[in-house]
């Protein structure tokens, strides 16, 4: 004798058959009387978490030398090829002036460039980077009109230079090897830096701040980061969205003032 089917799943009421076929819309009507949340990008822009992978950055040491020195291991550990490198050496970079780096060490990376078309975001490549130079911050505004316009040149992730550090090339600090900046044992620009800087390049802009660290009249410098860029307001927002559609020139001049 075999035992009747019983489905586990409660049957439904008289009332519950009744209103089954517009129960689906039982979500819609309890939505139309929640308080709408809507992202106001880009005249407000929420912050993601700190762990964020966000668009890449060759970061600096506290004097202004570049951390990164051209090993090409980010580039071997992608798995999207999207990063290409190109070492040379640091006695090369300044013709007549061998003593000037770039980078601490022998080497520095001359060419970098990440194909964000490619790019998975994975963080492999900060993984693989011995000097920790290649981290990932958390700007994510890396759309753009152009498919060549999102190869990411070096100066377009190189760290922008904090108050107080000096531009390079300049020589490294007195005494020291790359050992001690990768230890983080050289924290501010040295006097004999300034003064290399003050003769060969005088006009330099990061001269004074990084003299007045020396002088003892400044902190010293803290390592930047890239960060989203600020708010906007809504005529902000629309004229940059303008501009950027515009980049291939398809507006004439009246169309731009009246858009404007």
């Amino acid at each position: 004798m075999t035992t009747p089917y019983e489905p586990l799943r409660p049957t439904k009421g008289p009332l519950g058959e009744l209103l089954a076929p517009v129960a689906g819309f039982g979500v819609t009507f309890a939505s139309m009387f929640r308080p709408a949340v809507t992202e106001e990008y880009p005249r407000r822009k929420t912050p993601p978490q700190a762990r964020y992978h966000g668009r890449h950055q060759l970061n600096r040491y506290a004097d202004g030398l570049e951390k990164c020195i051209g090993c090409e291991l980010c580039a071997w550990a992608c798995p999207a090829d999207a990063i290409y490198v190109e070492g040379a050496d640091n006695a090369d970079a300044v013709e007549g002036a061998p003593e000037a780096h770039m980078s601490p060490g022998e080497r520095y990376g001359r060419v970098y460039q990440i194909n964000y078309l490619r790019c998975i975001f994975c963080g492999l490549c900060i993984e693989a980077c011995p000097t920790r130079a290649l981290t990932m911050s958390n700007d994510y505004e890396l759309a753009g009109p152009t498919r060549a316009g999102m190869i990411y040149e070096k100066q377009d992730i190189l760290a922008p230079l904090a108050q107080g550090m000096l531009a390079a090339p300049h020589p490294m600090a007195d005494g020291t090897t790359d050992t001690e900046y990768y230890r983080g044992e050289v924290t501010a620009p040295t006097a004999a830096q300034v003064d290399w800087v003050r003769e060969h390049r005088p006009d330099d802009a990061t001269l004074d701040d990084a003299a007045a660290v020396v002088a003892g009249d400044a902190p010293p410098p803290v390592p930047a980061q890239h960060e989203l860029r600020p708010d906007q307001d809504r005529a902000e927002a629309e004229r940059a969205a303008a501009h950027e559609s515009n980049l291939d020139g398809r507006w004439t001049v009246h169309e731009q003032e009246a858009r404007a």
